[in-house]
């Protein structure tokens, strides 16, 4: 059954290049999706890494949230994610779903105020589908 998903994309290395290749890719795999500005946010956390670029993606998914959390940890792994870049501070792509139908998920980001900045174009895009 398809569902309304919410997914954050960020990144702090290449981030342009890399979130194009992102949106290109969820263009793929969701129907109607619309994409929120991008926004420039420093790091959470204790890492030292880059600044990051975010922005929020919102469509349609024909399928299982199972299947949608694979294809995005494939297509991080694919876009160089890597477990040791991850612990130091370097993330090349990160794909989180945010919402899948009425189920929120990444709890504590939903506080963070990038999120709740970007959320606001998100809402708007729903009213006026």
């Amino acid at each position: 059954m398809p569902q309304n998903v919410i997914i954050s994309i960020a990144s702090n290395r290449n981030q342009k290049n890399n979130l194009a290749k992102a949106r290109e890719y969820l263009e793929q795999i969701l129907y109607g999706v619309s994409f929120s500005s991008e926004l420039w946010t420093e790091p959470y956390g204790e890492h030292n890494g880059s600044i990051y670029l975010n922005q929020l993606a919102l469509g349609v998914y024909d399928g299982t949230l199972s299947e949608l959390v694979t294809l995005l940890k494939q297509k991080e792994n694919e876009m160089g994610r890597t477990d040791l870049d991850r612990h130091m501070g370097i993330v090349e792509i990160d794909l989180d779903i945010l919402r899948f139908g009425h189920q929120r998920l990444h709890l504590t980001d939903w506080d963070r105020p990038y999120v709740q900045q970007l959320i606001v174009e998100i809402d708007n895009f729903i009213t006026h589908r």
